[in-house]
C-alpha cells in the first residue's frame, strides 16, 4: 500500500513538474514570438518566396515552417538554459508593457533598416577584407 501511495505521489509530482515546464515553454515562446523575431522570420518567409515558382511556394511554406518550429524549439531550449522562470516572466511581463509592445510592434522595422545600413556597408568590408588579404 505504501508504495502505491509513494507511486501515485510521484506520479502527481511529476504531471505537475510536467505542467509547470509546458507552462513555461509557452511563455517562452510568446516572448520569442513578442520580441519579434518570428516576424522578422515571416519577412525572410516572404523574400524567399518570391524566389520560388507560383506552383511550389504552397510545398515550400510547408517545409520552411516544419524548420522555423525545430529553430523554434531550440531557441526555447536555449532561453531556458538561460533563464529562470522568473525572468521569463519578468521578459514577458514587460513586452505586455507599452513600450514593451511598442519594441515589439517596430523589431521588423528596426531589422530591415539595419540590415539595409549593413547592406550599404559591405563594400567597404569586402574591400577591408581585400586590402589585409594580400
Amino acid at each position: 500500500m505504501k508504495k502505491l501511495l509513494f507511486v501515485v505521489a510521484l506520479a502527481l509530482v511529476s504531471q505537475l513538474g510536467f505542467s509547470q515546464d509546458k507552462a513555461t515553454r509557452e511563455e517562452v515562446e510568446q516572448v520569442i514570438e513578442k520580441s519579434g523575431a518570428l516576424g522578422q522570420i515571416d519577412s525572410a518567409k516572404k523574400q524567399v518566396l518570391e524566389m520560388i515558382p507560383a506552383d511550389k511556394k504552397a510545398a515550400f511554406a510547408v517545409e520552411f515552417d516544419i524548420i522555423i518550429k525545430k529553430a523554434t524549439d531550440a531557441t526555447i531550449d536555449i532561453y531556458l538554459q538561460e533563464y529562470s522562470k522568473e525572468d521569463v516572466k519578468a521578459i514577458l511581463a514587460f513586452y505586455n508593457s507599452p513600450v514593451g509592445k511598442k519594441m515589439s510592434e517596430k523589431a521588423s522595422v528596426i531589422a530591415q533598416k539595419s540590415q539595409d545600413s549593413m547592406m550599404s556597408l559591405q563594400g567597404e568590408v569586402q574591400a577591408l577584407v581585400m586590402k589585409y588579404m594580400q
